[in-house]
């Protein structure tokens, strides 16, 4: 990467001490915080974090070949803390806050470098979108995205210290749950396209209503680039109130339902839980950003590609035939969004056709995995309101007895049990065959399911995780027909992984 150890102790301040004859102007491989992760001439930052203290491994990477250590305690300090001998360390840069230090880092990084960054926000479907986006792009450019769940303030700037000087464009997911996180995310990365995939009912104990969130979601603008560009979700009330910002108007994507939109998904025919064919409609009427200059050539560029590739079937709208490979509408609706950040890009009608087509599910989100003895849906990353009504319509597309497994969804607020209650009512109307309903606050789901016609068979409460896991070792049969198709789905804390470890075990 084209940093030195000067521009990291410029960067972020503190007081650097040399050893080893490094000097200042030696740039450095690599920024990490996870110890395993150090390489030769590579930097890392140690991190207090809950459960342990990265100033118990400098010692280590010195020995695996780093050539700077970011510290929050002199060595002295360590020494004296832990026992350790700490007279080995290598260079060390003295700072208040590692944390601090390594978003500082990153922002430095990124004023730096010469490539268009996608930043994507919302209370629902950032990652299947950051996927879908990535997916496109890579048909003509080189991309890095966002890993896994790294999508806070630690996650960014790591994510924005891996881009390398062969990557030509980065998509990078950016998750909050307070307002002023969403303004520190947006210092760092500088988006020079900004997505929001919704405005839903999430992190509600923080941002109280869905004008917080979106409000909260907004401070993604707050260091956008000043030719940036703005997709928002034409569907979502809230965000299609948005007709500027900061002097830009939005690029509107969405199934058809507003005539804002620029990119929309229709003539959807479902094929179940293996995915949608449908058409991309392309408009041009009001031509957003036309004063732009540099932007606008790559989109009109696109523009171009686009009536080349496709049939011309109204003035100004071209069609675009797209199979989208994992099931759902909300899945169609990430392709749209792909589509109209593609255009901004340049990309072609085949190039965007051939991404989508080659799109593949995520662990932990809408991930297919068919066995023996079911089927199940790995939806257990996180939960809120929206992302379980999504989830359960997907599990509805099933043609066999569908059991819906559900735990508690966090951060709600006041309205925590209406919530819940509101997803027992759904999963009630959907027709699933089996409500499991797990945790504390699923209560709430359990009777609302029950209070709908679903009787004590067909909805079952447990009051924990293990409760369920015993319930389904002792009558497997009685809670989960074979051959049935299985959703698990909650909040991140309730540890679901287990139950799709558990049903992975069992199903083969």
């Amino acid at each position: 990467m084209n940093l030195s150890v000067r521009e990291i102790a410029e960067a972020c301040g503190g007081r650097l001490f040399l050893r080893g004859g490094l000097k200042t102007d030696a740039h450095v491989s690599s920024v990490v915080i996870d110890s395993r992760r150090i390489e030769a001439g590579g930097v890392f930052l140690a991190v207090v974090g809950e459960k342990t203290d990265g100033h118990r491994f400098v010692s280590r990477v010195f020995e695996e070949g780093a050539c700077l250590a970011v510290v929050e305690k002199a060595p002295e300090q360590v020494q004296s803390e832990t026992g350790e001998d700490c007279s080995h360390w290598g260079s060390y840069l003295l700072v208040e806050d590692s944390l601090q230090a390594l978003k500082d880092i990153a922002e430095y990084y990124r004023s730096r470098l010469d490539i268009r960054i996608v930043g994507i926000t919302g209370s629902v479907g950032k990652t299947s979108t950051k996927e879908f986006i990535a997916g496109v792009l890579a048909e003509k450019l080189k991309v890095l995205k966002t890993e896994g769940n790294f999508n806070n303030e630690i996650g960014v700037p790591l994510t924005l210290l891996r881009i390398r000087e062969e990557h030509e464009a980065a998509v990078v997911e950016m998750g909050i749950s307070d307002f002023g996180e969403m303004h520190r995310l947006s210092k760092m990365v500088k988006p020079d396209v900004c997505v929001i995939t919704n405005i839903g009912q999430c992190h509600l104990e923080n941002l109280k209503s869905r004008d917080g969130i979106l409000k909260a979601k907004s401070e993604i603008f707050d260091f956008m680039a000043e030719d940036g560009e703005i997709c928002l979700n034409g569907e979502d009330d809230k965000l299609s109130s948005l007709t500027e910002v900061k002097g830009h108007r939005p690029h509107f994507f969405g199934l058809g339902g507003n005539p804002a939109e620029e990119v929309t998904a229709g003539k959807i025919v479902s094929r179940g839980l293996w995915g949608s064919d449908s058409v991309l409609q392309f408009r041009r009427s009001g031509d957003p950003g036309a004063e732009k200059g540099e932007v606008n050539q790559g989109k009109a560029a696109a523009e171009a590609a686009y009536t080349a590739d496709r049939e011309k079937t109204a003035e100004n709208v071209t069609e675009l035939p797209i199979h989208v490979p994992l099931p759902g509408a909300h899945m169609v609706l990430n392709a749209a969004a792909a589509a109209c950040v593609a255009g901004l890009f340049g990309l072609s009608g085949q190039e965007i056709a051939r991404g989508i087509a080659d799109i593949e599910p995520v662990d932990g989100r809408n991930h297919l995995i068919r066995l023996t003895r079911y089927t199940l849906i790995d939806d257990c990353y996180n939960a809120n309101p929206a992302s379980m009504r999504a989830a359960i319509d997907l599990l509805s597309l099933a043609d066999t007895q569908k059991v819906a497994i559900l735990g508690d969804m966090f951060e709600l607020g006041e309205d925590s049990d209406a919530l819940h209650a509101g997803v027992g009512e759904y999963a009630a109307a959907a027709g699933i065959d089996r409500i499991l309903c797990v945790g504390t606050n699923s209560r709430h789901t359990f009777q609302a399911a029950a209070d709908c016609g679903q009787g004590e068979r067909r909805a079952t409460y447990f009051p924990s995780r293990e409760a369920l896991l015993k319930a389904l070792e002792q009558n497997p049969e009685e809670f989960i027909p074979g051959g049935s198709t299985i959703l698990v789905k909650a909040s991140h804390g309730m540890e679901f992984t287990r139950v799709l470890e558990f049903l992975k075990e069992k199903g083969t």
